[in-house]
């Protein structure tokens, strides 16, 4: 019995007891949950229903609790229900209810977690999309393992996503790019705000390669030159080092194709018919704060040119026509003001706000014997996606960026995360998997086979503990959809580890010398297979290896 099904049975019984009082069945929530006890010596799962409702159907709490415990305790699967406090009902269950845990996740196998909460809905999820004009930075790096686990984690509750980079092709960053390379073809000066690094040198000197005339070409066709072709090579880099950092996008949206399509003239068209955009000090300006944005915003400026703005409408704007119901930005520390703004963007085009989400991350940090590591000789002056996965491994990249909150800033030692310790949460998680992995190679050799017949067999605390902790896993899953937060699978992952590791140490799986297997043992080796399972799934949902040896 999971705790989703523990769940519905208190909200059946719930249900019962009141309806057999005269009492009002409708206070009794859709969604109601259970937890597990901090003090397992509370038993298995508590639920705090009675308080919850009391005061609704005019009974005390306890007196409700009663009710409810009478009921749920005759229920096939629960050993024990009790009352504690001023009304909590604490539950423990059945040794066979546990083992259903066990079965369940067998029988599921790499389905197990899956939910259909977002079943039918169509999601546009945009991350990294950093500009072509340099390597990905540690900010981006965040946004590509996140964005990425944060995809993963909402298909597995039904949802239809879509990855999406939106390609910064149009605008001045892309000048100063371009004049930077042409600057270093020649051998001058980086410009003022221009980029630097050995990243430009190398770009050029490819430029030069496919275009050896490049350089005695006019000045415009010459920029032209190295803006086309330095773009698609910086563009090729960026592609490649996200492949092999396990993130790959369904769609590359190219931000000037808005311009060259028309998308941002019909855009703004269609603001100013509806009256949501208007004329002042020879510019043009959308009514944001109409619609919750804390100012109005230019949208043409005065000289007649695009301000970065428009190409935001109209791209969402096509979001919305390609039928996405919502839409989500992972954007960086710099761009909270978005938030309000993209908002107010989908109110002035008659959406409801609600189909657009904004998360903003904090910035990344190396720290390397104590100090910080502030700069990238590749880049010249960040430190980037190559440089972290160069110092740790991709594995250990992406859990480090995943398993902490995007709205904390964050530290990652890189000692730390490029040792083989129990210190190192990846290496942790990663070894529980080989470790179980291991434990099966035994079982075959001993001729020693899971069994889920006798799982009744398993009633050390340490057995329950372990049950317990995988049957969590759907519940964790869906949270982490619910509240886009892929961090809470890492965490999780590092309790089932520890929670195994602990079962490991005080249960026997396998017989010893010439001793004979038991139905304990296969019982034990069903409850390995059902970790090393929930494991495996939860890497996966981070795109992290799951590996067999270590």
């Amino acid at each position: 019995m999971t705790p989703a099904d523990l769940a519905e049975l208190v909200r059946a019984t719930t249900l019962k007891v009141l309806a057999a009082a005269g009492l009002d069945v409708s206070v009794v929530p859709e969604a109601l949950t259970v937890e597990r006890p901090r003090n397992p010596e509370h038993g298995d799962y508590a639920s705090n229903i009675a308080m919850q409702i009391a005061k609704k159907v005019g009974r005390p709490p306890r007196q409700l609790a009663e009710l409810i415990v009478a009921e749920l305790g005759e229920a096939d699967g629960i050993a024990a229900a009790e009352i504690a406090g001023p009304g909590f009902i604490n539950i423990r269950l059945g040794a066979a209810a546990q083992g259903a845990i066990v079965e369940r996740v067998l029988d599921q196998g790499s389905g197990y977690g899956a939910g259909d909460a977002s079943s039918g809905r169509r999601i546009n999820l945009e991350f990294v999309s950093a500009n072509p004009t340099g390597p990905i930075h540690l900010g981006g790096t965040r946004w590509a393992a996140v964005g990425d686990a944060l995809g993963r984690v909402l298909s597995s509750q039904g949802a239809d996503v879509t990855r999406e980079y939106y390609f910064n092709d149009h605008g001045s960053q892309i000048d100063r790019f371009t004049d930077s390379l042409v600057a270093a073809a020649t051998g001058g000066p980086t410009p003022e705000n221009g980029y630097a690094g050995e990243y430009i040198s190398q770009i050029a000197a490819d430029v030069l390669e496919r275009r050896p005339d490049a350089l005695a070409l006019p000045d415009a066709e010459r920029a032209e030159a190295f803006r086309s072709i330095g773009v698609e090579l910086m563009f090729a880099h960026i592609k490649s080092s996200l492949s092999e950092f396990g993130t790959e996008f369904d769609v590359y949206f190219h931000e000037n194709s808005l311009f060259e399509s028309g998308a941002v003239d019909r855009a703004v068209e269609e603001l100013e018919k509806s009256g949501n955009l208007y004329e002042a000090e020879g510019a043009w300006w959308l009514r944001s704060s109409d619609f919750g944005d804390d100012k109005d915003r230019v949208v043409i400026k005065s000289d007649g040119h695009a301000a970065y703005i428009a190409g935001d409408i109209a791209y969402l704007r096509d979001k919305r026509a390609r039928g996405f119901d919502l839409c989500i930005y992972m954007l960086g520390a710099d761009h909270h003001g978005y938030i309000g703004r993209l908002k107010a963007v989908a109110a002035a085009f008659g959406d409801d706000p609600s189909s657009v989400e904004v998360l903003i991350g904090q910035m990344v940090n190396l720290v390397r014997d104590g100090a910080a590591v502030k700069m990238s000789k590749r880049a010249g002056t960040v430190i980037t996606l190559d440089d972290l996965v160069e110092a740790i491994g991709v594995d250990a990249a992406r859990y480090a960026l995943i398993r902490s909150s995007v709205d904390q800033s964050l530290d990652i030692d890189l000692e730390l995360w490029a040792s083989s310790s129990n210190e190192n949460p990846v290496y942790y998680v990663q070894y529980a998997h080989a470790r179980l992995c291991s434990l099966a190679r035994n079982a075959a050799d001993l001729g020693v086979s899971a069994d889920v017949a006798r799982l009744d067999l398993l009633d050390h605390p340490r057995e329950g503990d372990l049950i317990r902790t995988i049957g969590e896993f759907p519940r964790v899953v869906a949270t982490a959809a619910e509240l886009r937060e892929p961090h809470r699978v890492a965490r999780y992952l590092e309790e089932l580890a520890g929670t195994y590791h602990r079962f490991y140490d005080s249960c026997r799986v396998l017989p010893r010398g010439d001793e004979e297997p038991t139905a304990v043992h296969s019982a034990r080796l069903a409850l390995c297979s059902a970790a090393r399972q929930v494991v495996a799934n939860g890497l996966g949902l981070l795109g992290v290896t799951a590996p067999e040896k270590m």
